[in-house]
């Protein structure tokens, strides 16, 4: 009708659809299609449309966007905390791939807790999001149901085993577990503690206390239950850890954590005591962040490329969002025992007064 304005099609910046078109030399569905599907149009009228976009501050409503696909173009991403170093690089990785395809990432903290992390999935559902990133397989029930219902695609990271939702991208936590001791074992470490995080919360350290006592059983190493130990991911706790570790054992010979801010809080605790790493007692640690490369001295640690898993996660989500079914569902981006200088110790009379040698082996570093 005459004298009536026509429906806006705002963005959440108070600006319209429309007004960005009229900058940019196009048509309202053009913009539309360029910010929602920028793969649709060339390289020529994105650039018309980002620099449109910039000049009149238009951030489109991305949840009034999706309502006529019931999706947003959001993704969720449930991780178990944001202070280990390691989980930086994975977001990074699913960034690098999500943000250029225009989806953005919806981040909750679990804690390990698999109500938190059931309250973040529904929060996010109710978000209308395209996809979900999992960490592990341990999920409630509920959890399993309500993604179910939602149809939409699941990859659960840093895993390829277990009760799988969907997709999976990672490697086996128990095989880099088992290979570590190996390691530690080559380099005639008998007595090896192994110091986690609490297991009964967390599926991925489960498997890596099982891979630890595998290795332990098949390489004839020592047994004991006092050389297992709990202690979180910071080096003071597993400082503390440390010290209880020796008061049970004091011919302890080598402490593998669960992770590097683990293992150099048992490092630093040794040279406050006069323990001397590697010779008296090795450390090696887990995740081979950047500090365990620059830590003197450097650090023995289990790598796996959190970037790279980061990165197919998402271009897996991505296909699945795009209709296409990936060829591979579970990917298994493998790991690498580097071997550095706490757990290289050369020919020695240890704590024990036993000469020890190395035997050869396969390791990295």
């Amino acid at each position: 009708m005459a004298g009536k304005s026509r429906r806006k099609r705002g963005g959440s910046g108070g600006h319209r659809l429309e007004d960005v078109a009229r900058l940019a030399g196009v048509s309202p569905i053009t913009v539309s299609r360029t910010l929602n599907k920028p793969e649709a149009v060339s390289e020529l009228t994105r650039a018309a449309v980002r620099k449109a976009v910039e000049r009149v501050g238009y951030v489109p409503n991305r949840l009034a966007g999706g309502l006529a696909s019931n999706k947003s173009k959001s993704i969720g991403v449930v991780l178990p905390s944001i202070t280990n170093p390691a989980f930086a690089e994975r977001v990074q990785g699913m960034t690098d791939v999500l943000l250029p395809a225009g989806y953005n990432l919806l981040l909750g903290l679990s804690g390990n807790s698999t109500e938190a992390e059931l309250q973040h999935v529904m929060a996010f559902l109710g978000q209308r999001i395209a996809a979900l990133a999992l960490t592990g397989t341990q999920h409630a029930e509920r959890t399993r149901r309500l993604i179910a219902q939602a149809g939409i695609p699941v990859v659960e990271i840093p895993v390829i085993s277990g009760r799988l939702i969907d997709m999976a991208v990672g490697y086996s936590n128990e095989a880099a577990s088992y290979a570590m001791v190996k390691h530690l074992a080559r380099f005639g470490y008998r007595r090896v503690a192994f110091l986690s995080a609490n297991v009964a919360s967390n599926q991925l350290l489960q498997e890596r206390l099982k891979g630890y006592r595998q290795a332990v059983a098949d390489l004839g190493l020592d047994s004991d239950p006092a050389l297992i130990a709990e202690a979180t991911f910071s080096p003071a706790s597993s400082a503390s850890a440390f010290v209880e570790l020796l008061a049970r054992r004091p011919d302890l010979e080598a402490v593998f954590c669960t992770s590097d801010l683990q293992a150099i809080g048992c490092a630093l605790e040794a040279k406050r005591r006069g323990i001397r790493v590697p010779e008296d007692i090795g450390i090696a640690g887990y995740d081979d962040v950047e500090l365990a490369q620059e830590f003197v001295p450097t650090l023995s640690s289990v790598r796996f490329d959190r970037y790279e898993m980061g990165r197919t996660a998402s271009r897996l989500l991505l296909a699945r969002i795009q209709g296409e079914m990936p060829e591979q569902t579970v990917i298994d981006v493998g790991f690498e025992i580097m071997a550095r200088s706490s757990t290289k110790r050369p020919a020695h009379r240890g704590r024990t007064g036993k000469r020890v040698r190395p035997t050869a082996g396969s390791c990295r570093g």
